[in-house]
């Protein structure tokens, strides 16, 4: 969020379906918002942005990792049966 000037913000996503996530609060944070500061008149500006998105690659070793990280045994369990994790 960017305040554009004093009476505009300006909301920028990553992607559409941060998007509709983010419609489905806003509303009611909005409307908080407002009150708090005790400014109704305020404008709201959606900019998608895509130069922000971080796009990460998931391989099947990545997410065994990540099951290794949260329970250790899997690993002596790969060492005994050699996964293929290609």
């Amino acid at each position: 969020m960017v305040k554009i000037h004093e009476k505009g913000i300006r909301v920028m996503y990553p992607s559409d379906s941060a998007k509709v996530e983010f419609d489905k609060i806003s509303n009611d944070f909005f409307n908080h918002f407002k009150t708090k500061v005790n400014n109704h008149s305020i404008l709201i500006e959606y900019l998608r942005d895509q130069e922000n998105l971080k796009v990460e690659i998931v391989t099947k070793k990545k997410i065994f990792e990540t099951f290794v990280s949260l329970n250790p045994n899997l690993k002596d369990l790969d060492d005994l049966l050699s996964f293929d994790l290609s």
